[in-house]
């Protein structure tokens, strides 16, 4: 066997003289040019190590720095003789033994000697790897306990807020839609909407003034609740606040002293579960942050209302767990890892946004549909899950998924490499973008009007889809005029199967699965995308050649009839009928509303819809941004 020659080094411990050994940069190292030498090392001809990393009892250190920073092997060191060097090999053995390292600190950089088996020397060896100063210890904690980190936004992902002023803003803005908008059925869910708005923005203007709330024939006072001061920075604060928890409703005031501070707060339904998962029976499966677009003191308080016992985020943490991001900017992990606490790898989001997030975090943003309490209500119900509890759902699977991989990949073939294997024998390293599955960009842009969607359709399927419609629209538009110049009446009343619609079944074939597909399905999506219910009510008809009747509500109003020979048969007619009626009015409606919000989201610009999101909070005329 032909024996390589290395760079000789000497090795210290602080002060301490540990040994001589050699070291051999590997091919890819990222230093190979420093020096001439190719060692990452501040003097190529010694090694001084700062300190050992924590014991680990179930992660060798490879397997963290194979997590936290892949394929990173920056040189091999191999003591030149076990008898000569002894407190070399002690080392050696304390750290194989133990799952430690030993750490060279280099400016902003830690080098890692991890210990390594060796098929063929009897000597001391180590592989030396490079990573961010103070992420491993920080990685190493959460591998250790099996945690992982999670990311909240707030608005529109966990709470709907208003000020007195935005209140006043959508009241001013959709009543003068209501006064533009000739459809009944449209002015009809605009005008509950409206309502929703003003009975919030009475309840509010009865805080600001009285410090009480009628609710339901009771009259209930605000309790004061003192703010837990956070170490070297707030001084000591009690908010007068009313909690209406059967209502997930939260009034509080920024500034206390300030009546004009008071805001109207709507938690999200459902909040408590995953509360309760991510702390439940004291064992921690997520560190929590939260990063947003909201000025410092209104995200402070608002997460205060989300967890009121610091249960989530301790008040020694929150000055560093809370995250707030300046407008114009886009969120990143980076960003809010900057102290080394997490790697972007071992990291989820929860957001109702998915384009505020820089390219490369995007594949780890679970997208939840933005919460729309005034403009859908009804949406959280919809599905028998309530979005939080999906959120729930994915985050556990994230993590199941992640350590899953970790204990039966990653760890089982980092114990079986030794010193002489090459660093392109590295196992893969889980991350937590490989247990998200990420929704089409285009249905992730909402203002309260189009909602990511959780399941069905990804939005290129849905245009895929529509472009089929408008495709067959446009045949038909060669069939004689009189099955087309219907009023909107004659296609809501569409009781028998015209010739024309047998014709376009037959020409599509396989009506039962193609047109109930294709026509169900847009018209699910297009219910999921403004969040508003769509339900098909089936009855039993009388004719023996029709036994089916369809009828489809969409926002509990009929847009649509179908009958059939099997339920699908009138289904698909139905959907199909719907589809016409809503496509005159309502696709038109949607499309410049859509290319507004494109353009806005390019723009990465929040909205102005709370008062307490400006960077300029004391503005005269209390406009606010809205949080991201």
């Amino acid at each position: 066997m032909i024996r390589r020659v290395g760079i000789s080094c000497k090795v210290y411990h602080g002060e301490v003289f540990l040994g001589e050994a050699e070291a051999f940069p590997t091919p890819n190292s990222a230093s190979n040019s420093s020096k001439g030498q190719g060692l990452p090392f501040p003097n190529s001809n010694e090694i001084r190590i700062d300190h050992l990393s924590p014991p680990s009892e179930r992660c060798p250190p490879l397997s963290v720095l194979q997590t936290i920073s892949p394929f990173t092997v920056r040189c091999k060191v191999q003591a030149k003789s076990v008898a000569e060097h002894p407190l070399l090999h002690r080392l050696y053995l304390s750290c194989f033994q133990e799952f430690r390292s030993a750490v060279v600190v280099v400016g902003n950089e830690e080098l890692h000697l991890v210990a390594m088996p060796s098929k063929v020397e009897k000597v001391s060896c180590f592989w030396c790897c490079s990573v961010q100063a103070g992420l491993y210890a920080s990685c190493l904690g959460m591998l250790n306990l099996r945690c992982l980190a999670i990311v909240f936004d707030l608005d529109e992902t966990l709470i709907v807020a208003n000020t007195m002023k935005s209140f006043e803003d959508k009241i001013e803005a959709l009543s003068r839609r209501i006064d533009g908008e000739n459809d009944p059925i449209r002015v009809s869910g605009m005008s509950a909407e409206l309502k929703r708005y003003v009975e919030d923005k009475d309840l509010l203007k009865q805080y600001i003034e009285t410090d009480t709330v009628s609710d339901g024939g009771r009259s209930i006072s605000v309790q004061n609740e003192e703010v837990p001061p956070i170490p070297g920075v707030q001084e000591r604060i009690v908010r007068p606040v009313i909690r209406l928890l059967e209502r997930n409703i939260v009034l509080t005031r920024i500034n206390p002293e300030i009546r004009d501070t008071s805001v109207f707060v709507r938690l999200r339904p459902a909040w408590e579960d995953l509360r309760s998962y991510l702390t439940a029976k004291g064992r921690r499966r997520f560190e929590v942050y939260v990063c947003t677009m909201a000025e410092r003191d209104y995200a402070l308080e608002i997460w205060r209302l989300l967890d009121p016992d610091a249960h989530l985020i301790s008040s020694k943490q929150l000055m560093d767990r809370i995250v707030c991001v300046k407008s114009g900017l886009r969120k990143s992990l980076q960003h809010v890892f900057q102290d080394s606490v997490c790697h972007p790898r071992m990291a989820m989001v929860i957001d109702d946004r998915l384009q505020v997030w820089v390219d490369k975090d995007q594949p780890r943003v679970h997208v939840v549909p933005a919460y729309t309490p005034y403009y859908a209500p009804q949406a959280e119900m919809a599905n028998a899950v309530p979005v939080l509890c999906v959120a729930r759902n994915v985050a556990c699977n994230v993590r199941g998924g992640f350590f899953k991989e970790f204990d039966e990949n990653l760890l089982q073939k980092i114990f079986e490499l030794n010193y002489e294997n090459e660093i392109v024998d590295l196992p893969n390293a889980p991350d937590v973008s490989d247990y998200l599955i990420i929704e089409d960009t285009n249905n992730l842009q909402n203002n309260n009007r189009e909602a990511p969607i959780m399941e069905g359709m990804t939005g290129s399927e849905t245009e895929r889809r529509l472009n089929q419609l408008v495709h067959l629209t446009n045949e038909r538009q060669t069939k004689p005029q009189t099955q087309l110049n219907r009023s909107a009446d004659d296609d809501m009343m569409a009781n028998q199967p015209s010739a024309s619609n047998r014709i376009v079944h037959t020409e599509l074939g396989q009506p039962n699965l193609l047109a109930s597909s294709m026509f169900v399905s847009v018209l699910q999506e297009i219910g999921k995308r403004c969040e508003t219910k769509v339900e098909f009510k089936y009855t039993n008809g009388n004719s023996k050649d029709l036994q089916h009747s369809v009828e489809v509500l969409f926002s509990s109003e009929k847009i649509g009839m179908g009958l059939g020979r099997t339920k699908k048969e009138a289904e698909s007619q139905a959907a199909e009928n719907a589809l016409r009626n809503l496509a005159r009015d309502y696709l038109s409606f949607i499309a410049p509303v859509t290319s507004s919000m494109d353009s806005e989201t390019n723009k990465h610009l929040p909205r102005d819809d709370n008062g307490f999101l400006k960077e300029n909070y004391s503005s005269q005329d209390g406009s606010a941004k809205k949080e991201d």
